[in-house]
């Protein structure tokens, strides 16, 4: 690792949920979805690709738009939105993106001779007689493609979503949405072979309890298992379930991640997080015996400007995986330096005095507008937009993992606000390993550096910042001195 990994792993004014990582020729592919920052619906913006060397996952390269919406000849407006893809190499060497347009009940297939494109429109899964899959009678909703061509050349496409879509919306149909579904393809990647199945009901017999199926379907082979990970009812989280087979025999493994840390460290619900909490989707990947789960976060106050995260995962002596946790560094090659300038906008944990909580679900004991919360200063795609952490009010933390921590003897933060306080800095959650208070007295004017000595600390650690006092902040970075 030449490069230090954080998260968000993309720049600061990328916005890329849904993210898939694939490994083709030496290099991780991520594909996902593509939100607009302060726009007021999910995945805005045409597909990008990103891509990084397997041994540099610090160094993302932008590989450009690689599909536009209006290049399927269904939305040739451009007004349908292009929602999480997935993409797998077919037995020809070509490679195949697999999408759903929002709620319309159609999958796309576009295909291109590298994996970064670009993508050129190929056809709508469908089956023999050409019907498209999601118009006959009885059809399962498709959304949410994930794609596996076995090593027997087999291919299969799963799919499924939990809520209801009026039929007015699906183009007249009345789908079925009783969980995840799995159907095989033909070779040439479009055409249905074999009759869907339900693989993961979202209820009843043969769900998985108080895991049950939402949507996002991923699915990864490995050591000749098959590993399908899928976001729970629960929505913030992404578990995981294991099979000898890809189309049966699946039994639930557990919880890989959640956005708000829920389920880990005996937190239990979603309003006392370790950060604001919305629907995930990811998938896994595997490096030289090494596991990561791929996620995403939201930013702005709400579900529709979404950041790709990344964790590297523990693999139990049976086999399974352990929860992982929300970090600062999951593609990372262990903890930051304890020396270094930091953005903010990479904290890993950010809640208020009174908890968390969830910007698409409104409590009426939360206002989210005291609340601390990511942000951006320019317009979405615009490169030189600084993100940042706004409106830390009186009891607001910002939390950061993991640093190593035996030289630094100073620590800067720099902020804008009209506060009269100080900045707390301590290494354990709850606030009591006080390493640090650095004095604010700021006018709103302008960004300013304030500085305080560091209490030494030895070993790894985290680094939670809790301002505390009148007014509110932005934090915008710190610093760690020796």
């Amino acid at each position: 690792m030449s490069t230090q990994a954080f998260n968000p792993y993309l720049p600061g004014h990328e916005y890329i949920p849904d993210g898939e990582p694939h490994v083709f020729d030496g290099r991780v592919y991520v594909y996902g979805s593509h939100d607009r920052f302060a726009a007021p619906m999910f995945c805005m913006n045409d597909y990008v690709c990103w891509s990084a060397p397997v041994d540099d996952l610090g160094n993302w390269k932008y590989e450009g738009v690689i599909y536009r919406k209006n290049q399927d000849p269904k939305n040739r407006l451009g007004l349908r939105l292009l929602f999480a893809p997935d993409v797998a190499r077919g037995m020809d060497g070509r490679f195949y993106l697999y999408y759903a347009f929002d709620f319309m009940g159609i999958m796309g297939v576009a295909v291109s001779d590298y994996p970064a494109g670009p993508y050129t429109f190929y056809g709508h899964v469908h089956y023999k007689d050409e019907t498209l899959w999601g118009r006959k009678k009885g059809d399962s909703f498709p959304f949410d493609p994930g794609v596996l061509v076995d090593d027997d050349g087999k291919v299969y496409l799963y799919s499924g979503f939990y809520t209801p879509v009026p039929a007015i919306v699906t183009g007249g149909k009345r789908l079925k949405f009783d969980g995840g579904y799995v159907l095989e393809l033909e070779q040439d990647m479009v055409t249905i072979k074999t009759p869907e199945k339900l693989l993961f009901p979202k209820q009843g017999p043969g769900s998985f309890e108080n895991h049950e199926f939402f949507e996002a379907s991923s699915i990864r082979k490995y050591g000749g298992k098959y590993y399908f990970v899928y976001s729970s009812r629960h929505n913030h989280e992404l578990c995981y379930a294991v099979s000898d087979y890809p189309n049966k025999a699946f039994s639930f493994g557990g919880t890989l991640v959640s956005n708000g840390d829920v389920f880990l460290d005996g937190i239990a619900d979603e309003q006392h997080a370790r950060n604001f909490t919305g629907n995930n989707h990811g998938g896994m990947l595997e490096l030289d015996g090494n596991y990561y789960i791929f996620y995403h976060r939201h930013t702005f106050r709400n579900s529709y400007a979404r950041q790709a995260c990344a964790e590297k995962l523990v693999r139990n002596s049976d086999g399974s995986f352990a929860q992982a946790e929300m970090t600062s560094c999951g593609l990372n090659d262990g903890p930051l330096s304890g020396i270094g300038r930091y953005e903010a906008r990479i904290a890993c944990n950010l809640w208020g005095k009174d908890g968390t909580g969830r910007y698409d679900v409104k409590h009426a004991d939360r206002k989210y507008e005291a609340y601390p919360y990511f942000t951006q200063d320019k317009k979405d795609g615009d490169e030189t937009a600084v993100q940042y952490v706004a409106n830390m009010r009186d009891g607001a933390t910002a939390g950061f993992k993991y640093f190593r921590l035996d030289a630094p003897r100073h620590v800067v933060v720099d902020v804008r606000g009209t506060a009269s306080g100080h900045m707390k800095v301590s290494a354990d959650e709850t606030g009591g390993k006080i390493l640090a208070r650095i004095p604010l007295r700021l006018d709103g004017k302008k960004r300013e550096d304030c500085m305080a000595d560091m209490n030494f600390i030895s070993g790894d650690a985290p680094l939670y910042f809790t301002y505390e006092g009148e007014g509110a902040i932005d934090f915008f970075a710190f610093e760690l001195k020796n």
